[in-house]
């Protein structure tokens, strides 16, 4: 007789940073426990993008047993991704598809599973319904930090229950106490999305949402951060499970996206470089920088003279929150001569293979935006960071780095790029050759020190016997035991 599984459904946003955390949890969980099975639904954004080319590669490139990818149907929403209300609309127009294809799963010939509960991103918080209507439990995957879970439920019990309107301190120069961090918090580095009237109150009530679920898997480690961990019980979250750092270590499926040779180019030239002598200077998925800045990085990055990995993308097209591209030509962006002139040091190039990158003994410093996945990168492969953030999270994530946690140098901890907040602020050449010049030459300082210690309880905390192990463990029981 055919062994019953417990089967999960997984719910990704199609955001790079969090479909691929999603997708590699959900092989830590099959990988861990032969009872369990899991079916990541895939949602397509309305527009071709290179998601589409990771999705894709997936089904032959994911070899672990029990886990399964469902492609639904592209839905064509009339709403602008610029806008405001696009990912809500989004997820919403996804309902129905989402009904569909769990019906379809429990029908389908030689099943032998019972649905045992929906993992959703903490986007698609508004899922909670359908898992309801079908009598499953539901868990939320948060793919940001403890620190920012904790900042999403006290503004939400700020503004619900205490009717403190966050909008208000929008250009501010305050700073707030939060219970997730020992240090006050500028303002100035809260999300444009709890600042902005129009996304406040939606962006808010995924944190509500959070609250009715059975619990919230976290991709931290309890030993980096234990304070906004220990805090969270007390903001009424429920169950947390810490299981991190959840890497996409391999990286093949981006090389496959984006086709071998380009990453066999970077490659070789680092391996002719000293160790630890360059800054790789990458910004995310979604990250890009005005011509202005540009101009300034590049006049940092000649003046510093380290040797330096720049991945340096084409902005989206104005008034768009749109994927970057790789730039045809970059002298027409960087100043004249630059490549010229730095071309027995540097390498510009478009995309980057990240992972392989910070994993290369040649990289001694990383100039990044701050995004979650990259932060967890940068601490497992003991790479220093210096700070630029442009959007979503990563002005938070900055500060907690350089100040709650000690293990960043700061260019800026609140330079956006971000159209809700527009602004024309340009960082200076001096400013990040500071920043640059700091995070290479500090040598056998407390932060290296932390750093290399972060990096170490970061391996640890996933091999057995580890805080991660042990909380993967405790979140399997809980599902197998909230069955319906």
């Amino acid at each position: 007789m055919a062994m019953t599984h417990a089967e999960l459904v997984f719910i990704p946003t199609p955001g790079m940073g969090h479909l691929k955390a999603m997708v590699e949890m959900a092989k830590l969980v099959v990988n861990r426990d032969p009872r369990l099975s899991v079916t990541v639904l895939i949602m397509k954004f309305p527009f071709d993008s290179f998601v589409d080319s990771y999705t894709n590669s997936l089904a032959t490139s994911v070899a672990a047993p029990r886990l399964h990818f469902v492609h639904l149907p592209r839905e064509d929403t009339d709403t602008e991704f610029s806008s405001s209300h696009f990912l809500t609309n989004f997820v919403e127009s996804n309902k129905p598809h989402v009904k569909r294809a769990v019906a379809e799963l429990a029908d389908s010939a030689g099943w032998t599973g019972r649905l045992a509960g929906f993992v959703l991103d903490m986007f698609c918080t508004t899922m909670i319904d359908l898992a309801d209507e079908l009598g499953v439990p539901s868990y939320v995957m948060f793919t940001s930090s403890a620190g920012f879970l904790g900042m999403m439920l006290h503004l939400q019990s700020l503004q619900d229950e205490y009717h403190v309107d966050i909008t208000e301190f929008k250009d501010s120069a305050a700073e707030m106490d939060f219970p997730s961090f020992t240090n006050p918090l500028p303002t100035k580095v809260l999300p444009p999305l709890v600042l902005t009237k129009v996304t406040v109150r939606p962006f808010l009530e995924h944190a509500r949402r959070m609250r009715e679920t059975k619990g919230i898997i976290v991709n931290t480690f309890d030993e980096l951060e234990p304070h906004a961990l220990r805090s969270l019980a007390g903001l009424g979250a429920p169950a947390v499970y810490p299981i991190g750092p959840i890497l996409n270590l391999k990286g093949e499926t981006n090389t496959k996206a984006y086709g071998g040779r380009q990453g066999d180019d970077i490659m070789e030239w680092l391996d002719e470089q000293p160790p630890s002598s360059v800054v790789f200077l990458c910004f995310g998925s979604f990250g890009s920088l005005g011509e202005d800045q540009v101009k300034e990085m590049a006049c940092a990055l000649e003046r510093s003279g380290h040797r330096f990995l720049w991945s340096l993308r084409q902005p989206p097209p104005k008034g768009k929150v749109w994927f970057p591209s790789d730039l045809v030509d970059p002298t027409e962006v960087l100043p004249e001569g630059f490549l010229d002139r730095t071309a027995a040091v540097g390498k510009v190039i478009g995309w980057a293979p990240q992972v392989a990158v910070l994993a290369h003994p040649a990289i001694g410093g990383f100039v990044s935006h701050c995004g979650w996945n990259s932060t967890l990168e940068s601490i497992w492969f003991n790479v220093p960071v210096a700070t630029l953030p442009l959007h979503g999270e990563q002005q938070f994530n900055a500060f907690e780095l350089v100040v709650e946690l000690g293990l960043a140098v700061e260019i800026r901890m609140d330079y956006r790029r971000d159209p809700r907040m527009e602004s024309d602020f340009v960082v200076t050449a001096e400013e990040i050759e500071g920043g640059i010049k700091k995070l290479m030459e500090e040598v056998d300082g407390e932060r290296r020190k932390k750093g290399k210690e972060a990096s170490e309880k970061s391996r640890k905390a996933l091999v057995e016997g580890g805080s991660s192990y042990l909380s993967l463990g405790r979140l399997i029981e809980d599902i197998l035991n909230n069955m319906p």
